[in-house]
């Protein structure tokens, strides 16, 4: 409550950081009892160890990318909004605005979409393929249907197109797989931090010969050479990027 007019005072972007998961989960959700007309941003931390061999979940991922898309594209925001983030998360290094901000796609009822562009944007950027569409970050192409989960999105989303031309785009249950709500247009953001383009996969080869010599039989090495993504690459996230940013400088 106390927090809630705080934010109406001060209005624009604010942050708070709490100790952990649990306690953000616990104030997001209580703010929307006191003040549901003020605009929540999740970001979480990962949920894995340092340096492990795997990397967050996609949900985590998503997640995280979701907030930091929003943050990248609508600095100041005219509405009164919080970002609710713990303390780890916010000592982790993310990737550069400009990298976050270029890998939005939006598309709209009536334009040209070429399958293929689509379909190398979802490799780039994380989106995961599966038969049936369920959870964040995850696309299924058939024929000329294309359903995705954005990020930041609540519902999926089925892309119908005629042809190259995108006929409509209807949100859907993820759990029924029927259709919801008529939409306009969708904007896709990324799902990973770590956007495999050809551009990033050169600056992720050169760092690495840089830092540890010949790669060898190294799998990851290998993996991300082909553009193929490996369990726990969000850890190499340094090589990826001329440089990192933190959530001050979003």
């Amino acid at each position: 409550l106390v927090m809630a007019d705080l934010l109406r005072a001060r209005g624009g972007m604010n942050a708070f950081v709490a100790r952990d998961a649990a306690r953000a989960g616990a104030f997001a959700d209580s703010l929307k009892f006191f003040a549901d007309d003020i605009e929540v941003i999740r970001y979480p931390a990962w949920d894995c160890l340092p340096y492990d061999r795997v990397g967050p979940s996609p949900g985590a991922a998503a997640e995280q990318m979701a907030a930091l898309s929003l943050l990248a594209l609508n600095p100041a925001p005219k509405k009164t909004t919080v970002l609710v983030t713990t303390a780890p998360a916010l000592l982790q290094r993310v990737p550069p605005r400009e990298a976050v901000t270029k890998a939005s796609y939006l598309a709209r009822a009536g334009q040209d979409v070429n399958i293929k562009d689509l379909e190398r944007y979802f490799a780039v950027n994380g989106y995961q393929r599966a038969a049936t569409v369920t959870e964040r970050g995850e696309f299924a192409i058939r024929g000329g249907v294309i359903d995705v989960f954005a990020p930041g999105a609540e519902e999926p989303v089925r892309l119908d197109l005629f042809g190259d031309s995108l006929e409509s785009i209807r949100a859907f249950d993820p759990e029924t797989q029927r259709s919801t709500k008529q939409l306009k247009s969708i904007d896709l953001l990324p799902v990973s931090e770590v956007l495999m383009d050809a551009e990033s996969i050169a600056r992720f080869r050169k760092g690495y010969v840089g830092r540890f010599g010949a790669p060898g039989d190294d799998a990851l090495y290998a993996a991300v050479s082909e553009g193929a993504r490996r369990a726990g690459v969000e850890h190499w996230l340094p090589l990826f990027y001329e440089k990192l940013e933190n959530l001050f400088d979003y």
